[in-house]
């Protein structure tokens, strides 16, 4: 028998466990929300919500309004400076840094030790359990796993206190044990510079044995293109010829897909997408025929929603499919009621399954056409697919009036793989937009409102030079795919000229 083989047996009561998952959700939340009153009651914020007398959902709602970074922003700098008990008990030492809001470069968000092992590193046990069901014959366990990791930083210089990116603040604390089996070396994987850091990971990890990979889609693309290079082969297979899956979050798959089909031809390879975040980690793709993800709903997080176009806010037990909801979470890391600024719509409520659909900041909606990232995804695969072009970042804003009183989207697309016909990918992108999107449609109609979109080639390069630029560059920061106004997007055209 294999490694894993014999390891698949420690996974097996938990792939049993979440089997609740397909009937039990309101019970599960609700034990959930249980939990995290309790825990919470004689922290400073819960004992001025009330937490110590709340019964249930409905009492939990009526004492606690929804946050936003702004509005806990203060509380948390006071537990970075070393107070405890604020909003999770005791002292909290980890600071995932994430994007920042309207009035901040960043956000901090506490990652406590409860959250740390029963939130992040539960997903990531999941990610496991569930990859192992549905591949009986893997040998996952019998080679090492490259994880693709940020940076972190001293927090206020407190003793044993980090901050930096969510990945790192993993790296660092993963059980020892799991560095048998990972690579690159924590030093190269916790290193800031990532052009420096993609050589060296490249460089240690070429000659192991990988089976399964982690990280990002656009940084992990990124070190792989340097392995081909250094290495000189053509496909990724050549240099891990066991390679089997790739565990990927973070940004939206569609765009790299193509680009990962062509760099590893293998027919065994598999993918599987996760929904992980500073905030937490929500969702794990437990079909691999299934382009949705399984909500997890027995981690410390308990989920509310709001839907987008207008309503009352509700529980799980209240949404309904086929709906844009905003996603409102209260977790084991001390954040109550927090609106994590991502958009979700449900595939199935039972179980409960979705796709992530976009942000709530992350839209073009300057002539009601509420056009949303999930739509824009669709438009670009469909244009890519007809076309034959590859697309690797890209991001959209409004011209709001030009010399000709013409408004229209204005695209700036860096292709992997140009489309021959510029003209046509516009058409066929606009075309999809308008089937998937009515707003957009009625916008688009004779030309009135919107004007055909108009689509600006991104020089080689741009869009890292840029993250660069902002001291973005690695880790787990994203490219803003839409945006409701053009600050993003002219940075980005004076780069680009």
């Amino acid at each position: 028998m294999n490694i894993t083989g014999l390891i698949r047996h420690i996974f097996v009561p938990r792939m049993r466990e979440l089997e609740k998952h397909q009937t039990g959700g309101e019970l599960l939340q609700r034990q959930v929300l249980t939990h995290l009153l309790h825990e919470g009651k004689d922290t400073e914020y819960g004992r001025e919500h009330g937490f110590v007398t709340t019964k249930g959902y409905e009492d939990f709602v009526k004492f606690n309004t929804v946050n936003t970074y702004e509005e806990l922003k203060g509380q948390i700098d006071r537990m970075r400076h070393g107070e405890s008990d604020v909003l999770w008990p005791g002292r909290v030492k980890w600071y995932a840094k994430s994007s920042g809001t309207t009035n901040d470069k960043s956000k901090f968000i506490p990652v406590s030790q409860e959250g740390l092992q029963k939130i992040h590193y539960a997903g990531g046990y999941d990610s496991v359990a569930l990859y192992l069901r549905n591949n009986p014959k893997s040998h996952l366990f019998d080679g090492r796993a490259l994880i693709l990791g940020g940076s972190h930083a001293p927090n206020y210089n407190l003793p044993d206190s980090l901050v930096g990116d969510l990945s790192a603040i993993l790296i660092e604390n993963i059980n020892p044990l799991a560095n048998l089996v990972r690579v690159p070396k924590k030093e190269t994987a916790l290193l800031q510079d990532f052009e420096v850091k993609r050589e060296r990971i490249a460089r240690e990890a070429m000659n192991k044995n990988v089976t399964n990979i982690s990280g990002v889609p656009s940084w992990m693309l990124s070190v792989l293109n340097c392995m081909m290079e250094i290495t000189g082969k053509t496909h990724l297979e050549e240099v891990w010829p066991n390679l089997e899956v790739f565990f990927h979050g973070g940004v939206a798959f569609t765009p790299y897909r193509k680009q990962y089909e062509e760099l590893i031809t293998s027919p065994k390879m598999h993918y599987m997408e996760t929904y992980n975040a500073s905030e937490g980690f929500f969702g794990l793709q437990d079909d691999p025929a299934d382009k949705s993800m399984l909500l997890m709903l027995d981690y410390g997080v308990f989920y509310e929603f709001k839907p987008m176009d207008g309503g009352e806010i509700v529980p799980l037990w209240g949404v309904e499919k086929d709906k844009n909801y905003a996603m409102i979470i209260s977790t084991s890391c001390g954040l109550w009621r927090y609106m994590i600024g991502d958009t979700i719509r449900f595939t199935s409520t039972n179980p409960y399954k979705f796709i992530i659909s976009g942000r709530t900041k992350s839209f073009i909606n300057a002539f009601g056409e509420e056009l949303i990232v999930d739509n824009a995804e669709q438009g670009l695969a469909y244009a890519c697919e007809q076309t034959g072009a590859e697309v690797l970042e890209y991001t959209a804003a409004p011209v709001f009036m030009d010399a000709n009183a013409k408004c229209r989207h204005q695209w700036l697309i860096e292709f992997a793989r140009e489309p021959q016909d510029l003209h046509q990918f516009a058409c066929l992108l606009d075309q999809k937009l308008q089937e998937v999107n009515s707003d957009y449609e009625a916008k688009r109609y004779k030309d009135i409102t919107l004007q055909p979109l108009e689509i600006v080639k991104a020089k080689p390069g741009l869009f890292n030079e840029w993250l660069k630029l902002q001291g973005k560059l690695g880790g787990q920061h994203k490219v803003p795919r839409l945006s409701n106004t053009r600050e993003h997007l002219e940075q980005l055209l004076t780069l680009n000229k």
